[in-house]
């Protein structure tokens, strides 16, 4: 018998089986980091730079942008540049994730109709994946700071636990998008759509405090306070208590909706490939 939800069972009863289904997916981390790095080499087989040509278009991306850009917003290069690396490669990393999570369900059809896998494992799968690409792009951030030193400080420690909640928040958001987007086929190409018009909604070419009097509607947009949490310490600045609360409080959230959605609609899943 599968051992995902079965319709009927109540709301606590799902989420006991989603956590079951996400330690399942947890006994298999390895196998999930096994095939989240072969995927990312085998994107770049017989290429020379291989994996580097996601540093090579980060690197482009950041010039390009920030000599531009800072001229636009009449900011110092020296204090644009590295703000829109850090903002540039966690919106990469977030965009990316999101996006091809609409979908993860869809490309592992095969696997889902053919033998029994932990729902959670493909997700966690598509996160480890987007984690290696934001380790290769860690090296342009690491350039940046090497070229334009000034924001060294012990400050920036505090990026890595926000990090932490970032990738917790990112790999419950996963888990939910997908099962909406295996569920109703629209969504992948709606999310596909959407992101590009959430980056200029999002804090990534500028921070919120340079909205002005419309600044406070960027405390209704979650993706905001997940750059924020990370580019703030790596500036050396504090993060606002108010965007912890809002990244703790959508990680519960999104969380819970994770666990509901896998536990009650986990074995219908391979009924809707």
């Amino acid at each position: 018998m599968s051992r995902a939800s079965r319709p009927g069972k109540s709301f606590s009863e799902a989420v006991l089986g989603g956590t079951g289904d996400l330690r399942g997916a947890w006994s298999r981390r390895q196998t999930a980091l096994y095939f989240a790095w072969t995927d990312t080499v085998a994107r770049y087989r017989r290429s020379v730079l291989g994996p580097l040509w996601l540093v090579l278009g980060t690197a482009v991306g950041v010039v390009g942008l920030g000599l531009v850009w800072s001229v636009l917003l009449e900011m110092p290069v020296q204090r644009f540049v590295p703000m829109l690396t850090v903002g540039l490669i966690t919106w990469q990393f977030i965009a990316g994730t999101i996006t091809e999570a609409s979908g993860v369900f869809q490309r592992n059809a095969a696997t889902l109709t053919s033998i029994y896998a932990p729902r959670f494992s493909f997700s966690s799968e598509l996160l480890l994946r987007q984690l290696v690409m934001l380790g290769h792009n860690t090296i342009v951030l690491a350039a940046v700071w090497i070229i334009i030193p000034s924001h060294w400080s012990w400050t920036m420690l505090l990026a890595l636990p926000a990090l932490v909640l970032v990738v917790g928040n990112l790999f419950a958001a996963a888990q939910v998008i997908g099962f909406i987007g295996a569920r109703y086929r629209d969504v992948e190409p709606l999310v596909a759509a959407i992101m590009p018009m959430l980056f200029f909604l999002t804090p990534v070419l500028y921070e919120s405090r340079q909205l002005g009097p419309i600044k406070e509607v960027m405390l209704f947009n979650p993706l905001a306070h997940w750059i924020t949490i990370i580019r703030d310490p790596m500036m050396g600045d504090v993060p606002s208590l108010i965007s912890y609360l809002v990244v703790v409080g959508t990680g519960i959230a999104l969380w819970i909706a994770a666990l509901w959605i896998t536990g009650a609609k986990g074995a219908r899943l391979p009924y809707w490939m």
